[in-house]
Order: structure tokens, then C-alpha cells, then sequence
């Protein structure tokens, strides 16, 4: 296992080939896109509700569904790559996510609006395992803590830009149109196809032997406890940036009266914050460790939680949310890398997809949850809800929940990816 200290990012990005720079990018902007298309939701849930007529509570119920789907997406997408390559599985996962965005614009009513959602869902759980599989195999082992910090924050960005999006379009157009922009990642299909090589791992041989004999069922009978963990632990994670992210701008215009310009900007500050952390803690995994880094980020973001939310102004709010998505993302940056190599390696193409969005199923409820607690546990005159002090000691359990199972986990920092079980 190497303990050598990393190289500087610089020296990093100076180290990789075209061929490497380019499935990383792929790799990046999927996931950048993906996660731009998910949040559209997040920005225009009240909007949603009013042309369809429902309760907000009720249009979470996308959010949900679409979670929930993305194992699927991920066991799908997963075994092609495994047996297949990891380079047309990602194009037709992209493919699909970016289909059902547009089609969500087109939909008359809120039963086929969820049907979209759906299958959106699907393509979204295809695309994560697969793209850090084709990115993380085709880099140096010594680059893989910054790549994988980078990588992550592709769902940080995407976040960003539908916050931008959101202050560019809903004052003056229909949500629907938010829609219509989100089709744009299927142009990223004719990047890959054009530019973007197989994994050299995958190819070369090794990994084309694994993926012709390797099998899911039969990897978990081996080692199952690796499969739990790995679930237990992107449970956690999961609800932790769900349990930070989703509400919070709903959050912020409800409880704090904020306009739809200064959500948007508050949002965009706090994923500057997680851009930035989450590439700064995945480069210290590599010489820090994998778990010491998720562990110390979760425990500095524990400490942040009141400025977070009880802020008295808006400028303030800002700067919580930025340091709270800063440890927050700073521990989601080591998790491609983390899971990419606890991973047995006949089933690395599946195994962290399918841990991570099975985890997703879990805090798929995680906005309903806050919404229910808050309503229920923490009224306010006028019906409202004090979601400042639920969002509190929700984030907080949860946090001490990712500390904990993080350290009671293994750690294969630095593992050779060409390794065969016998």
C-alpha cells in the first residue's frame, strides 16, 4: 500500500496524459450534469406544486422516487460496464438522464411528471459508479485522492449551476424552461464517443478477464460485510448532504423570507465552499488517510451547524453555509476513491455505484423527513415550521453517524487496481 506523500495538484494534472485528461474530464462534467439536472427540482419545488396544484410535501415525492430508482440505474449500468467496458454504459446512462429532463418539461400533469422522474432517476444512478470507474482506472494510484476530490465536486458545480440557472430564468420564464436547458448534457454523449478512450484497465486484459467471469452475487458471497459497510456508510453520507442540501433552500425562503436572488446566491456561495473543500480533502487522503480526513471534516462541519442556519443575516448565513459545505463535501471528496478501492475488483464497474445509491434509497425520504419534523416537532404561529432548529439536530445526529461508521471501517488507501481476488 503506498504511504508516499501525494504529489502537488499541479504536478498532477502535469503528470496525465491527454488520454487520462480527457476520461477525467467525461467523468466530470457526467456527473457535473447529472447533478445540475436533479437540483432543478430542488430550486422550482414551490413552483411545481402551484401549476400542478399540490402540496409541497407532495412534489417531494420526485425527489424521492428519483433517488429510490437510482440503484437501479446503478446495478444496470454497473454490470454493462463490468462486462462490457466502462465507456458506452456511461453514454447511455447520459443519454437517458438527458432524454427525461426534457421530457419533464413537456409534462401535463403531475402523475406523468413523476413517471420522468423515474426513469430520470435510473440514468442518474448509472452514471456516478461508472464515470469514477473509468476516471479513477485510468489515472496514476498517485493521483487518485485530488481526482477524486475534483470528481465529486462535479455534484457541488451542478448544484452551482442550477442555482444560477434559477436566478436567470424563474423571474422571468415558466419552471418548464429549467427543463428544457437540462437536455444539454446529452451533447457531453458525442464528447465520450469522440474523445474519451476505454479504461486501459478494463482493456488491457486483467480487467477483461474479471469482467468475463466476474459475477455480483458471487463477489457479495465472498465477502458480503464489504457490500453492507459500503451501504451502511453512503447511507449516511447520503443523508448528510440530502439533509444539508435539499431543504435548505426552502429553508432560506420560507423561514428567512430570502427572494429567489439571494437563495440562489447564498447556494452558490455554499458550493463554492464545497467545491473547494472537497478537492482539498480528497488531495489530503492520500497522505492523510482516507478515514482521518472524512473523520475531521464531519467533526468541523459538526461545529459549524449554528452559523449555518441561526445566523442573524444574510451575509452571515452565507458564510455558514459555505464552511458547512466546505466539511461537508471536504468528506464526500475522498468517497469515489474510498469506494473504488474497498471494492472487490471483479465488480469495480458495480460495486461503488450500487453501495452509493443504495444508500440513496435509504435517505431518499430525507426532505420529507425534515419537512415532517419540523412541522411536527417544531411549529410556528401562522403554520409555519422552525426549520432552523430541525435542520439543527437532524445535521447533527448525522454527522455523529458518519464519524462513526467511518471509523469503525477498513481502509485499502493506495491498492494495486490490477489486483485479482482468488
Amino acid at each position: 500500500m503506498s504511504k508516499k506523500a501525494p504529489m502537488s495538484p499541479l504536478a498532477i494534472m502535469r503528470s496525465l496524459d491527454a488520454d487520462q485528461r480527457r476520461a477525467f474530464i467525461a467523468s466530470f462534467l457526467g456527473w457535473t450534469l447529472d447533478a445540475f439536472d436533479f437540483f432543478l427540482v430542488v430550486f422550482v419545488i414551490g413552483n411545481i406544486a402551484g401549476d400542478f396544484n399540490m402540496k409541497v410535501v407532495d412534489v417531494g415525492l420526485a425527489i424521492t422516487l428519483t433517488l429510490v430508482m437510482r440503484p437501479v440505474g446503478a446495478l444496470i449500468f454497473g454490470v454493462l460496464a463490468d462486462r462490457f467496458g466502462r465507456r458506452t454504459p456511461l453514454m447511455l446512462s447520459v443519454g437517458l438522464y438527458s432524454v427525461m429532463e426534457l421530457l419533464t418539461a413537456f409534462s401535463p400533469n403531475f402523475q406523468v411528471f413523476l413517471i420522468f422522474r423515474i426513469i430520470y432517476g435510473i440514468g442518474m444512478g448509472g452514471e456516478w459508479g461508472v464515470g469514477a470507474a473509468l476516471a479513477l482506472e485510468s489515472l496514476p494510484a498517485t493521483a487518485r485522492g485530488f481526482a477524486s476530490g475534483v470528481l465529486q465536486q462535479g455534484y457541488a458545480f451542478g448544484y452551482l449551476l442550477a442555482a444560477v440557472a434559477n436566478v436567470a430564468i424563474i423571474p422571468h420564464a415558466n419552471w418548464r424552461w429549467m427543463f428544457v436547458i437540462g437536455v444539454l448534457p446529452a451533447l457531453l454523449v458525442l464528447y465520450i464517443r469522440s474523445a474519451v478512450k476505454e479504461s486501459p484497465l478494463w482493456v488491457s486484459g486483467a480487467s477483461s478477464r474479471i469482467g468475463q467471469r466476474g459475477d455480483l452475487l458471487r463477489a457479495f458471497a465472498k465477502n458480503p460485510w464489504i457490500f453492507i459497510y459500503a451501504i451502511v456508510l453512503m447511507t449516511a453520507f447520503n443523508y448528510m448532504s440530502h439533509g444539508t442540501q435539499d431543504l435548505y433552500p426552502f429553508f432560506l425562503k420560507t423561514q428567512r423570507g430570502f427572494g429567489p436572488g439571494l437563495v440562489s446566491t447564498v447556494s452558490i456561495v455554499a458550493n463554492i465552499g464545497a467545491i473547494l473543500g472537497g478537492t482539498l480533502f480528497g488531495y489530503l487522503s492520500q497522505s492523510f488517510g482516507r478515514k482521518r480526513s472524512i473523520i475531521v471534516a464531519a467533526i468541523l462541519g459538526l461545529i459549524a451547524i449554528p452559523l449555518w442556519v441561526h445566523a442573524p443575516n444574510a451575509a452571515l448565513l452565507a458564510v455558514g453555509a459555505f464552511i458547512l459545505q466546505f466539511f461537508v463535501q471536504g468528506a464526500w471528496g475522498v468517497i469515489p476513491v474510498h469506494l473504488n478501492e474497498l471494492s472487490p475488483p471483479s465488480v469495480r464497474g458495480t460495486f461503488p455505484g450500487l453501495t452509493y445509491q443504495f444508500g440513496n434509497v435509504t435517505s431518499a425520504p430525507a426532505l420529507q423527513i425534515e419537512l415532517y419534523i419540523a412541522a411536527q416537532y417544531f411549529p410556528l404561529p401562522g403554520g409555519l415550521a422552525d426549520y432552523a432548529t430541525a435542520l439543527s439536530v437532524i445535521v447533527a445526529v448525522i454527522f455523529v453517524a458518519v464519524i462513526v461508521v467511518t471509523a469503525i471501517g477498513p481502509e485499502r488507501r493506495g491498492i494495486e487496481f490490477t489486483t485479482v481476488e482468488t
